[in-house]
């Protein structure tokens, strides 16, 4: 359907309504003879005749009833839509995807969606948990707006912009840790005998699809450190509970256990050397336009990180 027929269908749907020719035209703000000659020219196009004209106005033909009805829901369809999009506009109403592990969620994210929610209480958040590598295939495939991942190695067609440096550690709780002490004859937790210390423990890791796996993997292979026993855990949550709880010697992220740390719930096991720290942040396709909402939280995040860095400065 052509822009032509379109307005020939608003000018049938206008004296439809109205009963009158004369009445349409002072709707639309068009001359009698131009409503007339639009009828014409429609009647014309579908072969039929759609109005039986009278001296006071007009009737539907039975081929205009039927008409009338198709019209009827395309023009509240339309006119649905138009409303939905000053909606958007009023009330900024907008859907943003984001793509997270379920701990970056649980520690990063959340705390900016708090604010963001807030600031756009609209804006409609779905959030999909999966591996940082899963989460960038489904941002390159155009299926989510943004993940919060950990840094990869090559970012191909993604953008990739740092939030924060994160450290992984190796921990376990006080008890645990002196049973195995006492069991392989280790006199201290230090350096020296960290590596015997993860050897012969219950070593406790993201399972092999988690990029910290692969990144902890390449650590403990550079220093020569043969795991005996490993019990892969499908997310850092539940590390850090098994940890705390005496199951092993648990590999997490130092800044999401600093309060076990400071209160004895666990115990970190110095290393040979340290494992180096690296990034997460907010990764974004670089090939397709960004949608309106995603604009926002981009807004958002960069004015909330300036603000933050003037904060520090006037400190």
């Amino acid at each position: 359907m052509n822009d032509v027929n379109l307005g020939l269908y608003r000018i049938f749907y206008a004296v439809a309504q109205a009963g009158n020719i004369s009445k349409a035209a002072n709707e639309l703000y068009i001359s009698q003879p131009a409503i007339s000659k639009a009828i014409s020219k429609l009647e014309e196009n579908l072969s039929t005749t759609l109005f039986i004209r009278k001296s006071r106005g007009v009737m539907l033909t039975r081929e205009g009833e039927i008409l009338l009805d198709y019209i009827k829901t395309a023009f509240v369809a339309l006119n649905e839509g138009e409303d939905a999009i000053r909606k958007i506009n009023e009330f900024g109403i907008g859907h943003l995807t984001f793509g997270v592990s379920t701990t970056l969620c649980k520690y990063l994210l959340l705390q900016y969606l708090e604010e963001f929610t807030k600031l756009y209480p609209h804006i409609r958040i779905s959030i999909r948990c999966q591996s940082t590598f899963e989460t960038l295939k489904l941002i390159e495939d155009h299926k989510i707006d943004i993940g919060l991942v950990g840094k990869p190695n090559h970012l191909k067609n993604v953008e990739f912009e740092a939030v924060k440096e994160i450290e992984d550690i190796f921990v376990a709780n006080k008890t645990y840790l002196s049973n195995l002490m006492m069991r392989e004859k280790i006199a201290n937790v230090n350096k020296k005998n960290s590596a015997k210390i993860l050897e012969t423990s219950n070593l406790m890791l993201l399972d092999e699809k988690n990029i910290t796996r692969i990144y902890i993997d390449d650590y403990m292979k550079k220093y020569n450190i043969l795991a005996g026993q490993v019990l892969e855990v499908s997310n850092m949550d539940l590390l850090i509970e098994f940890s705390k709880i005496g199951l092993g010697v648990g590999c997490v992220i130092k800044e999401f256990v600093a309060d076990d740390l400071a209160n004895g719930n666990l115990v970190e096991i110095p290393l040979m050397a340290p494992i180096n720290r690296r990034e997460v942040g907010f990764a974004t396709t670089k090939l397709s336009p960004q949608n309106d909402s995603l604009v926002k939280f981009l807004d958002y995040y960069h004015n909330k990180k300036l603000n933050e860095s003037v904060a520090i400065t006037e400190e």
